[in-house]
C-alpha cells in the first residue's frame, strides 16, 4: 500500500466514524457529506504572489481544498487534472464561482513562481498557496490529515507524503464534501452541480 492511499484511508475511516452526525440535508452525493463533521475553512497562508491571504479574501465562492505540491510526480498532476475536467462540465457561470486552492505543504521548494506555473497550467480557476511549517501544521491539524518528507536523494529530491482527499467548503467556509480518489470526474461534476442547487 503506498504512503497516499495509507493516509487517503486513515482520513476516510475517521471522517466516516463520525459522519453520522452529519446533515445531509437530503441531498444525494457520491462524495462524502461533511457538512457539520468538519470545521469551516480557516487559515493564514501565502498566495501564488507571495501576499498574506486568509480564508475571508474567498468569501462567496465554493472552494475545493487540496494539500499537495508541485513536484509530487503523480496523485497531484492527476487530480488537479480530474478537478480541472470536473468544472468542464460545469456551466461557465457556476464554474466562475468555484476556487480551487492547492495548498503545497512544501514550501522550501514551493516558491510563490513556482506555484503559480504549476497552477496556471490546469486552468483559471486554480489558486496556489503555502505557509510556513506553523501555519500548515496548524491547518493540517484542523482538518485531521497528515504531511511527511521523505529522505532526499543524492540530486537533493524528497518525496512529501500528504493527504489525497479534496475538501469543499461552500461560499460561507462551511465544511461540505468530501471527494476522494475513487471518484470519477463526472460524479464530480454531478456532486457540485447538486451542492449548487442546495445553495441556491
Amino acid at each position: 500500500m503506498t504512503v497516499y492511499k495509507l493516509f487517503s484511508r486513515v482520513l476516510l475511516s475517521t471522517l466516516l466514524g463520525i459522519a453520522v452526525t452529519a446533515c445531509s440535508g437530503g441531498a444525494d452525493y457520491t462524495a462524502h457529506d461533511i457538512t457539520g463533521v468538519m470545521p469551516d475553512l480557516e487559515f493564514k497562508l501565502s498566495n501564488e504572489q507571495g501576499e498574506a491571504v486568509t480564508a475571508d479574501d474567498y468569501d462567496g465562492r465554493l472552494k475545493l481544498l487540496f494539500f499537495g505540491y508541485t513536484n509530487c510526480p503523480d496523485i497531484c498532476p492527476a487530480t488537479m487534472a480530474r478537478i480541472r475536467a470536473a468544472l468542464g462540465g460545469l456551466d461557465e457561470q457556476d464554474r466562475d464561482d468555484i476556487d480551487v486552492l492547492f495548498l503545497s505543504v512544501d514550501p522550501k521548494r514551493d516558491t510563490p513562481e513556482r506555484l503559480q506555473r504549476f497552477t496556471s497550467s490546469f486552468g483559471p480557476n486554480m489558486v496556489g498557496l503555502t505557509g510556513t511549517q506553523e501555519q500548515l501544521k496548524a491547518l493540517t491539524k484542523r482538518y485531521r490529515v497528515t504531511y511527511g518528507y521523505g529522505e532526499p536523494n543524492d540530486n537533493g529530491f524528497y518525496l512529501v507524503s500528504h493527504s489525497s482527499a479534496i475538501f469543499v467548503f461552500g461560499p460561507d467556509d462551511r465544511s461540505r464534501l468530501l471527494i476522494n480518489q475513487q471518484e470519477s470526474v463526472d460524479e464530480i461534476t454531478a456532486d457540485l452541480k447538486t451542492l449548487l442547487g442546495q445553495l441556491d
